[in-house]
């Protein structure tokens, strides 16, 4: 009999999670769907997605900014799936403002939700896989602002560099557990992310709506706009055994953007 594999997503009601999440389900994960309670409607739609897919899934209602409810959700999907082996960090916001305008409540919530999650999660799956005896996996969501910092986007770039330095930190700290430690870098991706971006750009610099995207992806080697399938691709790699003598990365998936 095949053993039961379980990874848990945060932010999968849409965009890049969803993707994630079904691309780790097609790898033959039964998958958590985790997000905020208004996107229960669409973090069920995804579970039905899954279960099409011939594996298991539910849904877990969370506020990652809370460590209480990442602690909870981790739990929920152990006994409720039966296993728990792939922690995938991906839910973030993002913040488009010049540093000089940057309110004490905006830092303090793109921290809490972009940065204090991630620590809550690789705290909450360390001690779930110590638990089960599991050389487990935790991937965290970074981005190409984790390796350069961006104008107009510094709360945000702050924040990806502190994932990018936590998971460097957590995964010397882990590695004698056997647990990996990873992150993954994306770029332009074109999901409603990207659409507040060129909003508040547009509004900050008066280019017409979708000149900054299109500039934005005009830079990129290989000539076209990331989907969130182009993120999976690397984060199954980085749920699998192929990626068990890695550890402490941050894996570039922008299209050619930046060269680390």
């Amino acid at each position: 009999m095949t053993e039961t594999k379980v990874a848990l997503v945060t932010g999968a009601g849409q965009g890049i999670g969803r993707g994630l999440a079904l691309k780790l389900a097609g790898d033959g994960f039964d998958i958590a769907v985790v997000d905020l309670p208004f996107q229960t409607d669409k973090g069920q739609s995804v579970v039905e997605e899954v279960k099409a897919l011939g594996r298991n899934a539910l849904f877990v209602s969370a506020d990652v900014s809370k460590r209480a409810d990442i602690v909870a959700a981790v739990e929920t999907a152990a006994i409720e799936l039966g296993s728990f082996d792939v922690m995938v960090n991906n839910a973030g916001i993002v913040q488009v403002k010049p540093i000089e305008e940057i309110t004490e409540e905006e830092l303090n919530k793109i921290f809490a939700i972009n940065v204090n999650s991630v620590v809550f999660g690789i705290q909450a799956a360390s001690a779930k896989f110590k638990e089960l005896g599991k050389r487990g996996k935790i991937i965290s969501a970074a981005s190409i602002a984790a390796i350069k910092g961006f104008p107009i986007l510094g709360a945000y770039s702050a924040s990806k560099f502190a994932v990018r330095g936590i998971t460097q930190a957590a995964a010397q700290e882990l590695a004698p557990a056997g647990i990996t430690v990873n992150a993954y870098a994306p770029g332009i991706v074109g999901t409603g992310m990207w659409e507040v971006i060129d909003q508040r750009l547009h509004e900050i610099n008066g280019k017409p709506l979708g000149q900054n995207l299109k500039e934005n992806v005009d830079s990129i080697a290989l000539g076209r706009i990331e989907t969130p399938e182009d993120v999976a691709g690397v984060v199954s790699f980085l749920a699998s055994p192929n990626s068990d003598y890695v550890t402490g990365q941050v894996l570039l998936v922008d299209g050619g953007m930046l060269y680390n």
